[in-house]
Order: structure tokens, then sequence, then C-alpha cells
């Protein structure tokens, strides 16, 4: 049986950026031989699914330079520095929706791609609230699209959305929100 560790040897920075750092780190396996791995670093994230009281979800579609074209997904955002994510889900509902004051669940947090990055993003589903002007930052491009849930999980299931967070995040929250409405739909 592997222990499953990797030593490392030395790391090195490569590149600092503005929204994430680059470095090569020189690790021993447990048959001692030696390899290098390149490590993207990045703050963390948050990503929050907006579900109305009428049971309808607020997307927002924008162009994504690394894939060269627009694609729909749930409003998400890079951690500040200190910033709590929790805070973070919140600025970037109202920033990226105009929508305030839901109740927030936490549905925990994925990693998305860990074979060369630490990138965490932390989940919020977010129930009702009220809608008001968004603010989006000035390097912000983004069209709202309002899909029922049931229209969201048929193009998860589908292959349709492709965003990695919002499947993980359809398939994190689909119980507490159809419990939400089945609850609803009862009188409760």
């Amino acid at each position: 049986m592997y222990r499953l560790v990797e030593e490392e040897i030395d790391r090195k920075t490569l590149f600092r950026g503005k929204i994430l750092n680059l470095r090569l780190d020189h690790v021993r396996l447990e048959d001692g031989s030696i390899h290098t791995r390149e490590i993207v670093e990045h703050p963390g994230a948050v990503a929050i699914l907006p579900v109305s009281t009428d049971g309808n979800v607020c997307m927002v579609r924008q162009y994504r330079r690394p894939i060269d074209r627009p694609l729909l997904e749930i409003p998400a955002g890079k951690l500040d520095p200190g910033e709590e994510p929790l805070e973070c889900a919140l600025r970037e509902l109202k920033e990226e929706t105009g929508i305030v004051g839901p109740r927030i669940v936490e549905l925990g947090h994925i990693f998305t791609s860990p074979g060369f990055c630490d990138e965490k993003i932390f989940l919020f589903l977010a129930l009702g609230g009220k809608k008001h002007s968004n603010r989006l930052d000035s390097d912000e491009f983004l069209n709202l699209e309002i899909l029922s849930w049931e229209e969201l999980v048929l193009r998860c299931v589908s292959g349709e959305i492709e965003d990695a967070k919002t499947v993980a995040i359809v398939t994190r929250a689909r119980s507490k929100v159809e419990a939400t409405f089945s609850d609803k739909s009862q009188g409760v």
C-alpha cells in the first residue's frame, strides 16, 4: 500500500500575477525518483447559486478568454486578501446580479483542478432575496439569464452547462432546493 505523499525538495515561483502565481516544485516520490510539478497558486473563490422564491435561478453569461467564448454559469468571484468566503459570496451576488438579503446555505467547497492548481471554491446556495441594481467590476461584462430550476438541472445533466462549478453546485444543492419547493407546494 502506498503512503500517497510527495516529499518537497524545493520550490521556485516562476510568475506572480494579479490573480494567480505559477511555481515549479521538485519532489521525491515514494520510489525515490525525483520529478517536477507545475503548480498554479490561486487565492480561492466563491460560487453562489441564487434561487428565487418562485424556483427560478439567476445565471450569468460571460465571455471566458481561456476558452474563447461565452459561458453560462452561476455568479462567482475571487476572494480578496483577508476576505471571508460568505462575505465574498454576498458581495459577488450583489455585484453580478443585484440580489441582496437572501437566506444563505453553505454547501462546502470543491477543488477545481487539483492536478495542477490549488484553487478552492466555496459553494453557497442563496434562497430568495430582493433584486436591486447590480454593480459590475470595471472589466466585467455579463448578461443575466433566468432559468427554472428544472431547466438548469436538465442542462447540467445533458452537458449543455459546461462550467464545472455550476454542475458541482447544482449537484450539492439539488436536495435542498427540491425540498424547499416541495414543502411550499404542500403548504408548509
